[in-house]
């Protein structure tokens, strides 16, 4: 077992790998009552081409796979629902798909173990139908319909689709109700035993848990299964260059809904963590509560809030994501550029960097106040090759130098897109 202390929220992280492969690690929270549990696989939305562990042709399948095998993983063949009879015994249950993986979880003060038991039985038995995954199909279908309707949705899904070519990114997780069509139990099966495999999963503990005795708890409860081999995933090659600069659409809203986009080359593997710091910096200090950029377009009555700001990041991709409400989008669009194109001319104001990351320090700190932060933090960072704990670590070497230097690389013009939803 690996055990790594970090002085600076004096927790300590308990990291063991075990015999088929799966990475267990416990973030032992002494004296809290919430315990929370989440276990992933490095699987998410991006993975429809790959070659299966011990095979040598390609398989490419339907878009909207990881997150269907996601909703269909509860549905047990005792006609039982995992998720009912995890809500029956008082925790709170929940499961989700991002681009790079999947996961499960629950949260809980009683019955931990209980509740243990069938969480670790529905995520190692997947049963799948002919007559279940048709069942799914509609519901599924349902979904996306909703979010069809949705302009938050929309606009955001617009901006990927202004930004790349071919990347899967830019797909909506839950596929289309077209893609969702071609699934049948083979596929699901297909993909279960390629992704659900221990050597490609993680779970994460955070809770008041002696660590020896948490871990001996999950090994009880693991079915016997053979490591697989390296799952080669498969990415058609991204132009660099973006689709189009904007993008509009037409639906029901009162005030414009706006997301500017800045696609970024790829992190390299070891500025990962590094980059997202800087990152947060700059879009802290362009449009960030504190920004003069923000005041201007607030006290002009352009926008009521601040905007979200994002930094996202995979293996073959990365962009920057700005959006809110706008009663003129074009002008706020153009004014961040002239902002860019301020900091890029005269460089960062050194008193407004040292404020900034101070304060994205103290947020870091804040993430290990409680046991659902600390454990799908380690989780999502896990899949991106990152300890979280590196955060605190790396944002003392992030200097102004090298913010200025991402700056320059990343915000560039010919990068920028604009989705309106009016």
């Amino acid at each position: 077992m690996q055990i790594i202390y970090n002085s600076k929220v004096k927790e300590t992280l308990y990291v063991e790998k075990l015999k088929n492969g799966l990475t267990v690690m416990v973030i032992p929270k002494k004296g809290i009552q919430k315990k929370y549990i989440i276990w992933g696989t490095h699987y998410g939305s991006n993975d429809n081409q790959f070659i299966v562990p011990g095979e040598e042709k390609p398989i490419e399948v339907p878009k909207g796979v990881a997150h269907f095998l996601e909703h269909k993983m509860f549905e047990q063949e005792n006609g039982k629902n995992s998720l009912d009879v995890l809500t029956s015994l008082g925790v709170s249950a929940n499961a989700y798909t991002t681009n790079d993986h999947t996961a499960y979880l629950y949260e809980c003060t009683d019955n931990f173990y209980e509740a243990l038991d069938e969480f670790m039985d529905y995520v190692q038995h997947p049963y799948f139908t002919d007559e279940n995954v048709e069942k799914e199909k509609g519901i599924i279908g349902q979904e996306i319909k909703m979010y069809d309707d949705y302009p938050e949705w929309k606009v955001y899904l617009n901006t990927l689709e202004a930004m790349y070519h071919k990347n899967p990114v830019k797909l909506d997780i839950t596929g289309t109700v077209e893609t969702i069509s071609q699934i049948d139990k083979d596929i699901l099966y297909k993909c279960y035993n390629t992704f659900y495999n221990p050597s490609n999963m993680c779970l994460v503990v955070s809770g008041d848990f002696v660590p020896e005795q948490m871990i001996e708890e999950i090994k009880k409860r693991l079915i016997s299964k053979p490591q697989n081999g390296e799952i080669k995933r498969i990415y058609e090659q991204e132009p660099e260059e973006i689709v189009k600069e904007k993008i509009e659409q037409q639906m029901d809203v009162s005030i414009p809904i706006f997301t500017i986009g800045i696609k970024c080359k790829p992190p390299l593997p070891k500025e990962k963590v590094k980059m997202n710091i800087a990152m947060e910096i700059l879009l802290n200090m362009l449009i960030g509560e504190s920004s003069d950029l923000y005041k201007e377009l607030y006290q002009d009555g352009n926008i009521y809030a601040m905007p979200n700001i994002s930094y996202e990041f995979g293996e073959n991709y990365a962009h920057i994501l700005i959006a809110e409400n706008a009663n003129h989008p074009e002008e706020v669009y153009e004014k961040l550029k002239q902002k860019i194109e301020e900091f890029e001319k005269n460089g960062l104001k050194e008193d407004d960097f040292k404020r900034i990351k101070k304060m994205i320090y103290g947020e870091y700190i804040k993430e290990y106040n409680d046991v659902s932060n600390i454990a799908r933090m380690f989780l999502s960072d896990f899949m991106k090759g990152i300890n979280s704990f590196d955060y605190l670590e790396e944002i003392e070497t992030v200097d102004i130098h090298f913010v200025n230097q991402v700056l320059k690389d990343n915000f560039k013009k010919e990068k920028m897109v604009l989705s309106v939803v009016k």
